[in-house]
């Protein structure tokens, strides 16, 4: 389940970024997903890219000063993926 980063396998590396779909059962509950990894983002001032749909969310991790992956990408998928780990 886990990679040598230590995030969920279901995190896809393409075109140096990290990225990850997530379907919940309606839009609140993507909605307070959404404002929870917005707070984390803050914190640790990392921000990602996302797409909303309803009950879907796409995510894509990239440190954009680097045109790359960076240790803050996986850091946050690392919290996304406990986020999410407590809704189950």
């Amino acid at each position: 389940m886990k990679n040598n980063k230590e995030i969920d396998n279901k995190w896809s590396i393409k075109n140096n970024k990290l990225s990850r779909s997530f379907e919940f059962k309606n839009f609140i509950t993507t909605f307070n997903f959404m404002k929870d990894i917005a707070i984390i983002s803050e914190e640790i001032n990392h921000h990602p890219t996302w797409t909303n749909t309803y009950n879907k969310l796409e995510i894509i991790l990239q440190t954009h000063d680097t045109g790359g992956l960076s240790e803050l990408d996986y850091l946050l998928a690392r919290k996304i993926d406990q986020l999410y780990n407590q809704l189950k």
